[in-house]
């Protein structure tokens, strides 16, 4: 089994430490961070998205692999942010109002900085005003929202609305 694979495998199985010491030792041994987060991590949790489309793992499983991907996105993220030393853009970044999910936001941010964009990361159950108030003061190139829940798409609308954004099927 290739470090990848274990990876993915630990990944899988939602366990925290095996990804964060295969991740460890994925850099440990020179494999470029991208590689991993692509290869292992991004895989992975894609892997197990499909077998929850087919009713093979639930809920509750995917957000244990969640947590244990995060446990390897930390390791990852000083590495990934030494690969680009020139800024190409600037965003900002957050999880509407009403919603506590950062997971994929936090991959977001991740993929993003790693390929040498400057994010301002709002955090989660972030209220309109605020995104308006960091678009206007930081005046990035995009702004990136995030949401989980179904329930609080109304708030991404509310946000696009801010803006201008009149027309906006959910």
């Amino acid at each position: 089994m290739t470090i990848l694979e274990g990876v993915r495998q630990y990944l899988e199985q939602g366990n925290a430490k095996g990804v964060k010491s295969t991740v460890a030792l994925a850099l440990q041994e020179g494999i470029d961070p991208e590689i991993v987060l692509e290869q292992g991590l991004i895989q992975g949790m894609s892997g197990l998205g499909q077998k929850f489309r087919k009713n093979e793992v639930f809920v509750p499983e995917v957000l244990i692999a969640a947590r244990a991907m995060s446990a390897g996105v930390e390791l990852l993220q000083e590495p990934l942010s030494q690969n680009k030393q020139r800024v190409e853009g600037k965003v900002v970044l957050g999880t509407v109002a009403g919603d506590l999910h950062d997971i994929g936001k936090n991959l977001v941010k991740l993929m993003l900085t790693s390929h040498g964009i400057k994010v301002i990361d709002l955090g989660a159950d972030v209220p309109t005003g605020t995104f308006v108030s960091a678009v206007f003061q930081h005046r990035p190139d995009a702004l990136a929202l995030s949401a989980l829940l179904t329930t609080t798409l109304k708030e991404m609308e509310k946000v696009c609305q801010m803006f201008g954004l009149e027309k906006f099927d959910l």
